[in-house]
């Protein structure tokens, strides 16, 4: 159906890439959800993330930087407690989501095997610029000809899914507690790494 009411336009094929792929991120969220955030399970880790969390930033706040080499090692207990508590909570709760993640990607390979047998060797966008070597392999995959510029579905289908996706969490309001950012465990893209 949206194969069908993009075609006649120039770049109609890299449109309907683009919907679908809204489309997937959409059912996506949704399956998480069915499966994962409404429970009571996952509230009650996300919860225990988000005190932990609090505590510890409260905790390493309260000792000012001159007195770090005086902290009482009962301080530094209970701060490396609290840090263990996250740390658990954290791979509790990745634990937990794992169970989604396989019904997630068995759709977003049935959604990217459907698109690759309609699109396969069809150029769906211009890139505004030639990618460098490494890029060019991943955007050009698939195509005839020498312009670089041309993109593929492959390379479409994964930077709209990732982007997509990821934004929609945020909108949703399911991005990962902010101590589980902290642990590694769930890295965020305004993470700033030391």
């Amino acid at each position: 159906m949206a194969a069908t009411l993009f075609s006649h336009m120039k770049y109609g094929d890299g449109l309907t890439v683009v919907g679908i792929s809204i489309c997937t991120a959409v059912i996506c969220e949704a399956i998480s959800w069915l499966l994962i955030y409404r429970t009571n399970s996952y509230k009650s880790l996300k919860s225990s993330i988000d005190k932990a969390s609090k505590k510890l930033e409260t905790m390493k706040t309260d000792s000012t930087p001159s007195s770090k080499l005086n902290l009482k090692k009962s301080k530094t207990k209970k701060i490396d407690r609290v840090e263990s508590t996250i740390k658990e909570s954290s791979r509790d709760l990745s634990l937990f989501k794992f169970k989604s993640g396989a019904v997630v990607a068995l759709v977003l390979f049935v959604v990217f095997g459907l698109l690759n047998s309609l699109l396969e060797g069809k150029t769906v966008a211009k890139l505004p610029f030639i990618p460098i070597r490494l890029v060019q392999k991943m955007s050009h995959r698939g195509l005839q000809g020498e312009d670089m510029t041309d993109c593929s579905m492959p390379f479409l289908y994964f930077l709209c899914s990732i982007s997509i996706r990821t934004n929609l969490q945020k909108f949703l309001g399911f991005s990962p507690p902010r101590g589980a950012a902290g642990s590694g465990l769930f890295p965020m893209p305004d993470q700033k790494t030391n």
